[in-house]
């Protein structure tokens, strides 16, 4: 979960103002380029966007002067589409810009909710008060009047008490207070039949920053659970989507406008209103941090998708307002790398309890479930559903935990059902480390090796479960799992797989002086001239620290990488490496970082796009299903903005389906 970013009073915008600015000359510039048939829209786009707002209102005022008429209003006469939107846009002041968007927002038939939202979850008190006072000047209208005359509910009342701008400023928080909203809100919601959305409403709608986001950890603490879960849980609709956001926006307003301009460009079609808003509201604010924040988050910058995703003088226009390609640049800002050690050193007080979804069933009788199964199966078909259905414990009593389990059981289950199914079900039936033995093995023989399943487990297990894996490579294939490793891989890959296989991770706590000791060593690693000799050898030490340090160790080790050098170890580890040591590196990196994350990526890769990885998936289903299941579904519903559960039913079909969503255990 992203901290907020503190940054100071430093200038996080793109765009700047002008130097040598002659308000006339522009307007001469601009007359011009409209002047006669068609426009000049090159010489539009470069001088606008070159230009800051508080200039852009003097050129306006310097054409009314010099031609007795209105600039937007030719503006608008001149262009056309996307572009002339982004264009007249950036030609209102901020607040008029807002005041436009609401107004387009809750005029005619329907409301575009989620322009009302994006913009009253994001705005300072003072960006607020002038938003209405520009909406009165403008339309002549009270703002607050219109939006209850429109919207209905929670929804509305909540919207009215962001529209006051009365949020606390305070620096100082009381801790006192700090442990009463927390009880507050889980009495609210969590402990109460039914919810009292008045307290949400009022303590998110009134409560400063810095008091919520402690109030949110303390949630955490308290409830094993973040508040957005909470949120999801206890609240629905327009609703539950604007707290949502207002928390979104508590936490870091940047990674806010960050997800919503991804969600705007990614799949088929682009949702031009809201990139065209956010470039624009953004650009002298944030835009910086936006867009780092983007990289980190979708590895790809924001200049990349925008160029890859728009056309024309629209697109000319929006990559001069992103200010620049971070992929071409290849490092991190500054700024934003501290709050990525800030992050770190914050997250000491989410201790996440891991959970699982499956759990021992009560009153657990193998004996009995021995006999259910086999009356299942008894006199049916392969594909029946009969067996599977029971055995992935659709009934009440759920799960069972793989106690009572015999060889002849998975014969009789092989006979009765085939494909994805049977390969879910039989992998259910094996205890853990015997089916994680069998991936290896899978992984390693045959034509080709499939590194991805080598890297995925090995770099995620703990020392117990690697030893145990090992143990049960021994007693299944007669064979040494580092022999095979061996013998099927090569290089400075091979090193770091039996290093992982071993299973002789520290477990101790951090050590701070080895840290930054280790981080120097990984230092090194950024150098990009390099001597291909010295990086084999900066390789080997990257290796020893990542393969044989423990995970508290490792995450102090990144910390003090970032407070050092200004980058993240894992955006290092993709621009100075490369094939399977890069992959091997960045999954222990992301697995020490935040080990349910890294597996909710790994679902979501598997059901996106054409067709489903349906080995993956069960994988990492099976695998985790008793472990922090739970902690990835959270995970994958904070990141993609939907539930394991949903994607499971969009992307599968069946009796396969239902064995998934019964491991999935609920929806979010």
């Amino acid at each position: 979960m992203a901290k907020p970013l503190i940054l100071g009073a430093k200038y996080r915008g793109s765009i700047h103002d002008f130097p040598d600015f002659d308000p006339s000359q522009d307007a001469e510039a601009l007359y011009t380029a409209m002047k006669g048939f068609g426009s000049d829209k090159e010489a539009i786009l470069e001088l606008i966007t070159s230009r800051s707002n508080r200039q852009r209102q003097e050129i306006c005022q310097s054409y009314k002067s010099l031609y007795g008429k209105d600039l937007i209003a030719d503006l608008k006469y001149e262009l056309t589409g996307k572009f002339e939107r982004l264009i007249v846009g950036l030609m209102r002041p901020p607040a008029y810009c807002d005041a436009k968007e609401i107004k387009d927002a809750i005029s005619g038939i329907g409301t575009d909710e989620k322009c009302l939202i994006e913009i009253l979850a994001s705005r300072t008190n003072d960006q607020m008060h002038q938003l209405v006072a520009a909406y009165k000047d403008a339309y002549e209208r009270d703002l607050e009047s219109d939006i209850i005359g429109d919207t209905s509910g929670h929804f509305q009342k909540m919207l009215v008490v962001l529209l006051q701008g009365t949020r606390e400023n305070d620096d100082v928080v009381s801790e006192d207070l700090v442990q009463q909203d927390t009880q507050d809100l889980y009495e609210a919601g969590e402990l109460k039949w039914g919810t009292d959305e008045a307290q949400f409403i009022y303590i998110l709608g009134n409560r400063s920053k810095q008091h919520l986001r402690l109030v949110f950890d303390e949630y955490l603490k308290t409830t094993g659970k973040p508040i957005e879960a909470s949120i999801r849980g206890e609240l629905s609709g327009d609703f539950e989507k604007l707290m949502l956001a207002v928390v979104k926006c508590i936490r870091s307003t940047p990674e806010y406008f960050a997800e919503r301009l991804f969600k705007a460009m990614k799949g088929l079609g682009t949702r031009d209103n809201t990139l065209i808003r956010i470039m624009v509201s953004r650009s002298e604010l944030d835009m910086l941090d936006i867009r780092e924040i983007f990289r980190t988050k979708y590895e790809k910058s924001l200049y990349s998708m925008i160029k890859n995703d728009t056309s024309g003088e629209y697109k000319k226009a929006l990559l001069k307002l992103c200010g620049g390609d971070d992929d071409a640049a290849g490092q991190f800002f500054p700024e934003a790398a501290q709050v990525a050690y800030q992050m770190w050193e914050l997250s000491a007080v989410a201790r996440v309890e891991m959970k699982g979804t499956v759990h021992p069933a009560n009153d657990f009788n193998p004996d009995a479930d021995a006999k259910a199964l086999r009356k299942a199966m008894k006199g049916l078909g392969k594909g029946d559903g009969g067996a599977p259905k029971r055995a992935t414990g659709q009934g009440r009593g759920g799960f069972r935990s793989g106690l009572g389990r015999k060889m002849d059981l998975m014969a009789d289950l092989k006979s009765e059902i085939s494909g994805d199914l049977a390969r879910l079900i039989l992998g259910l039936m094996l205890p853990p480390a015997h089916y994680d033995a069998k991936q290896l093995k899978k992984a390693i023989e045959g034509a080709g090796t499939d590194e991805k399943t080598l890297i995925e487990i090995l770099a995620t297990r703990t020392n117990a479960e690697i030893r145990a894996i090992n143990e049960a490579y021994k007693e299944d294939y007669h064979r040494s799992l580092e022999d095979d490793l061996s013998s099927d891989t090569s290089g400075h890959f091979r090193r770091i797989l039996i290093s992982l296989a071993t299973g002789n991770r520290e477990e101790g706590g951090e050590d701070r002086d080895l840290a930054r000791e280790d981080a120097k060593v990984s230092s090194s690693l950024e150098i990009a001239d390099t001597p291909s000799g010295d990086k084999t050898s900066l390789e080997t030490r990257f290796m020893t620290i990542l393969c044989t340090r423990s995970y508290p160790h490792l995450r102090r080790v990144f910390q003090e990488f970032i407070k050092m050098t200004n980058y993240d170890v894992e955006h290092v580890i993709k621009k100075e490496m490369s094939g399977d040591v890069k992959d091997a590196f960045v999954a222990i990196v992301q697995s020490v970082k935040n080990k349910p994350l890294f597996f909710a990526d790994k679902l979501y890769k598997s059901m996106k796009g054409a067709g489903t990885d349906e080995k993956s998936l069960t994988r990492a289903m099976i695998s985790r299903s008793e472990i922090d299941l739970l902690n990835i579904r959270r995970e994958f519903i904070e990141k993609y903005d939907k539930s394991l559960h949903q994607a499971i039913e969009g992307d599968t079909s069946g009796d396969f389906q239902k064995a998934l969503l019964a491991l999935c255990g609920g929806e979010d």
